[in-house]
């Protein structure tokens, strides 16, 4: 099931900036809201199933007010660029929650959540939003470029990582 995208958060590049549009995307799936916000907060998995990720460390890992907190570094790549990157990622399991602040790496900044709930007809809807800019003006022109594709590849990945994890009969 599609999603859709709303642009409207979102803005074009300025002329002397390396700025990628944010987006927010609102995504029905058959899956419950549990087991797609317990597929996103696996973060350990993401090698396995993510595009371009290409290997995932969680540095530490603790419980706080009721959230697990994680500082990990993902290793991405795309032919012969590979970056770095550290997150710290808040996991509310009470408020279905996911949120990613970065803290070092290749980005001015990154920042991303996911939330999720059930709907009262069955599967669940999915809330992403991502705002991200990068520090090299060249990367940022490149993936500026690619934003909407990657971005869509990223979605697809989960939706098909719960697919195969949770198969609706």
């Amino acid at each position: 099931m599609r999603g859709t995208i709303s642009k409207s958060c979102g803005r074009r590049a300025p002329p002397d900036g390396d700025r990628v549009p944010k987006r927010r995307i609102v995504h029905k799936v058959p899956q419950s809201a549990g087991q797609m916000f317990g597929l996103v907060a696996d973060v350990e998995a993401y090698p396995r199933f993510l595009p371009g990720c290409k290997d995932l460390k969680v540095l530490s890992s603790r419980e706080a007010d009721g959230k697990r907190l994680i500082v990990a570094d993902m290793v991405v790549g795309y032919k012969m660029m590979t970056e770095t990157f550290r997150s710290e990622v808040t996991i509310d399991e009470a408020d279905k929650s996911i949120k990613v602040h970065y803290v070092r790496g290749p980005f001015r900044h990154l920042d991303n959540d996911w939330r999720f709930r059930d709907l009262p007809e069955g599967g669940s809807e999915i809330a992403f939003f991502i705002d991200f800019e990068l520090k090299q003006r060249r990367l940022g022109l490149l993936v500026g470029g690619l934003f909407e594709h990657v971005f869509m590849r990223l979605i697809d990945a989960f939706e098909s990582r719960a697919r195969t994890v949770f198969p609706v009969v």
